[in-house]
């Protein structure tokens, strides 16, 4: 009787030549060759050895070069490369003075620079003092700016950089809580609630994504009340003007935000207590709100200065809204500072 084998069904004395063996099997396309550990572990070493010449280029300290991960190495890399592409040095103008630690000291802020596809590209080395987490630091939380925001405002500034994008020149401001470090967030209960101002510029001629950057000022304020939160009204103050921003009537609680009582603000302008480089801004709010005709439209929350009695600057988030029945509008203030 002959016995046949069961994996190709050919007689016994063939069974050998289909059973899988123990030697070396010729590679298919389903299991290719695996690699050895000697192949793996020169692979490491070339990787290692090419890290190892990246991080000797970058322009940092030896100390702050003995410190960083292979995640900070690469990603210091690409904010390099990245603004290579927007400096190259065959086109850059004379080398200036650097900014200086003590000149960086004396901003209310960081400065913050993004490429057209929102992209880090430079933040300023006194972003420390700020959020407690050095450049490298707040680089390996991500390499675009949505990294380092608070993911709930993702969709606003998405559409306020947009929006500074299509028309290069105008400033937008958004206000976002940033990430810090453990300690700060130990010792403030949480994250740190940023103002940033910024508006695309063309670095480089013919203007291109490639050649524009979004170039803003990140300035701390105060944390913001949580949505919902029963003391946010504390935080509040409302105001009624006639169309042209003349105050009709005011809250009383402007005094505690502002420093002005009720009747020396009446008959008074809004426009009076702007700071300059918020007039547009404010005036692009005004005239959104005015051009719309529908009852209760408002134009989006924007974030200005005002000046208080003082002679100080209060950060205000203003949310305009027009009440068509007795012409006039109505400003919703919320102190952020």
């Amino acid at each position: 009787m002959t016995i046949f084998c069961i994996h190709c069904h050919r007689p016994l004395q063939a069974e050998m030549n289909c059973l899988p063996r123990r030697g070396k099997q010729a590679p298919s396309a389903s299991k290719p060759f695996r690699s050895t550990k000697s192949a793996s572990k020169a692979r490491r070493d070339q990787i290692n050895a090419e890290l190892q010449a990246l991080r000797s280029l970058l322009p940092i300290s030896a100390r702050e070069k003995e410190r960083l991960s292979y995640l900070h190495t690469m990603a210091l890399v690409c904010l390099r490369l990245r603004g290579a592409q927007l400096f190259p040095p065959d086109s850059a103008p004379p080398v200036g003075p650097d900014l200086s630690t003590e000149l960086l000291s004396l901003l209310p802020g960081f400065l913050l620079v993004l490429s057209a596809n929102s992209k880090l590209i430079y933040i300023s080395e006194n972003v420390a003092q700020v959020l407690g987490l050095s450049m490298v630091e707040l680089l390996a939380q991500g390499d675009t700016v949505f990294d380092i925001l608070d993911g709930r405002v993702h969709e606003e500034v998405r559409k306020k950089l947009l929006l500074a994008q299509e028309e290069p020149g105008r400033e937008v401001t958004f206000v976002s809580e940033m990430r810090t470090s453990k300690a700060f967030r130990l010792q403030h209960g949480g994250n740190r609630a940023m103002a940033v101002r910024g508006r695309f510029m063309a670095l480089r001629w013919p203007a291109s994504p490639s050649t524009t950057a979004f170039l803003a000022l990140c300035t701390p304020v105060a944390r913001l009340p949580a949505s919902g939160d029963a003391d946010s009204q504390d935080h509040l103050f409302q105001s009624t003007h006639m169309l042209d921003m003349t105050f009709t009537d005011v809250t009383e609680s402007v005094t505690y935000h502002l420093g002005y009582h009720r009747e020396e603000l009446i008959g008074e302008s809004w426009y009076s207590l702007l700071h300059p480089e918020d007039t547009d801004l404010a005036a692009t709010q005004h005239r959104a709100v005015g051009e719309s005709f529908g009852a209760g439209a408002a134009a989006e929350t924007v974030v200005l200065r005002l000046l208080r009695r003082d002679r100080t600057w209060a950060w205000l988030g203003v949310l305009a809204q027009r009440d068509c029945r007795d012409h006039s509008i109505t400003c919703t203030s919320r102190c952020l500072r």
